[in-house]
């Protein structure tokens, strides 16, 4: 087994983060990042950021984008609101495989990027759902970032095996060009 492979079955997924209390009998908002709102609950105990403690919650409801859960032992507000900013894991291995064309992002963190002529333009270091569709931020050898659409006609090839993946970027987009020269243009127009 080769040794990205071995890391990414040793790789934690974030599922959900607790968002505060509902109530007053100890129950919890979460915000799940599960594709399916029964995800979040589906393969197991979540684990939080360090791995320490472990979380059997019991979905019973929905409000407003989160679900509400219950967890053993969290009894009144006071509990439930100590837990909040607690960011729930998974190991990797207890998901069920991607479909084709499917990626988790914990899969695409640390892949080299390339672009099409087969030069290096960096490392992916997030991966960003703000609703539009997915994005992935690259580093660059140079310490800049920049941020490329995940879609199939930026970003064609993506080999979890390989440890790779292939940019092709509109054009534009990795111009080194300072946002202020293109305000200036705009303002000279």
């Amino acid at each position: 087994m080769s040794p990205l492979l071995a890391a990414a079955e040793q790789q934690r997924v974030l599922m959900g983060v607790i968002t505060g209390a509902h109530g007053v009998r100890g129950l919890m908002r979460v915000k799940s990042f599960a594709a399916a709102a029964d995800g979040l609950t589906a393969y197991g105990p979540l684990e939080d950021e360090r791995g320490e403690r472990s979380f059997a919650l019991e979905r019973v409801g929905t409000a407003k984008g989160v679900l509400i859960m219950r967890l053993d032992g969290v009894a009144d507000r006071d509990a439930a609101e100590g837990l909040k900013g607690v960011r729930l894991y998974l190991p990797r291995a207890a998901l069920p495989e991607p479909g084709e064309e499917e990626y988790y992002h914990a899969d695409l963190l640390g892949l080299a990027a390339l672009l099409k002529d087969g030069s290096a333009l960096g490392r992916v270091k997030a991966v960003h759902a703000y609703g539009a569709g997915d994005s992935i931020e690259v580093e660059r050898p140079d310490g800049r970032t920049v941020i490329v659409p995940f879609t199939t006609a930026v970003v064609p090839v993506v080999d979890i095996k390989a440890g790779r993946l292939v940019v092709d970027p509109p054009e534009g987009l990795l111009d080194n060009r300072p946002i202020e020269a293109d305000l200036k243009e705009d303002e000279e127009n």
